[in-house]
């Protein structure tokens, strides 16, 4: 099994939920996130334009079995794509097991992604 955690464009996260549905991946979490980085956007604020260099992105957390890596990332990759600096990152970890608390299945069988 592994996790995803996936940093991306607020403006692209209807995009990449759509196609993470398409891909066959029907649960995830995610938040509303802040960095710092080299690059500064605008923001508009009562009609005045002020530079910042507060990053305001979206964080996704999902698990998925290994066979789902793969199209899950393409999932990400092709639909978060700007060719711009500050599309994001994508994050894969190993997880060592996952329990589902109100069946108390353990290991893949615990996953929604079948």
């Amino acid at each position: 099994m592994k996790k995803i955690e996936a940093i991306i464009r607020k403006s692209k996260f209807e995009d990449t939920k759509v196609a993470l549905y398409d891909a066959g991946i029907e649960w995830f979490s995610y938040w509303d996130i802040t960095g710092l980085g080299k690059s500064t956007e605008e923001q508009i604020v009562r009609g005045q334009v002020f530079q910042s260099n507060y990053i305001h992105r979206r964080m996704l957390s999902i698990v998925v079995r290994d066979v789902n890596l793969e199209k899950t990332v393409n999932a990400i990759l092709n639909s978060a794509w700007t060719g711009e600096t500050g599309d994001g990152k994508i994050f894969v970890y190993d997880i060592e097991e996952t329990f589902r608390i109100r069946t108390r299945e353990s290991g893949t069988d615990a996953l929604y992604n079948k």
